[in-house]
């Protein structure tokens, strides 16, 4: 069976932009209920959208969410709607990306980098790249 692919990888900056100049593109933060109230949340109030807030993965246990596509699907996009799905890092979000491709929604990209972006060398995460360290609009839980 070939795999679906998504629509594509978005920087943090590209993710930005498509955000600004398309009206209809909508983010979802696929992190941990956690990670949305510990570690901070993109801010949208100057493009004038709603943050989406799903986990792929549930807290603690880190089974994948029986109901993500469910989740997703009852917030009424668009199959055709740019979807950008966002997580710490770009690997929670890519499997967001394909699940929801797999669902029949045509432009599901995944934020490189995410939230908080790679590891450094000292193995933390904040200080090399990612929607926080590229300056882009967020608040703290």
């Amino acid at each position: 069976m070939t795999e679906l692919i998504y629509a594509g990888d978005l920087s943090p900056e590209e993710s930005w932009e498509l955000l600004n100049s398309d009206p209809v593109a909508q983010m979802i933060d696929v992190r941990t209920d956690a990670e949305f109230s510990y570690v901070g949340l993109p801010d949208l109030n100057s493009v004038d959208k709603e943050l989406r807030l799903i986990c792929w993965k549930v807290f603690p246990s880190m089974d994948i969410n029986a109901n993500f596509e469910t989740e997703i699907e009852a917030l009424g996009f668009a199959k055709d709607q740019p979807l950008l799905f966002l997580c710490r890092s770009g690997i929670r979000s890519r499997s967001a990306a394909h699940a929801m491709t797999a669902r029949g929604y045509t432009r599901c990209y995944n934020v490189t980098e995410g939230f908080e972006g790679d590891k450094d060398d000292a193995k933390h995460r904040g200080t090399i790249n990612g929607w926080k360290v590229r300056k882009l609009p967020w608040t703290q839980g």
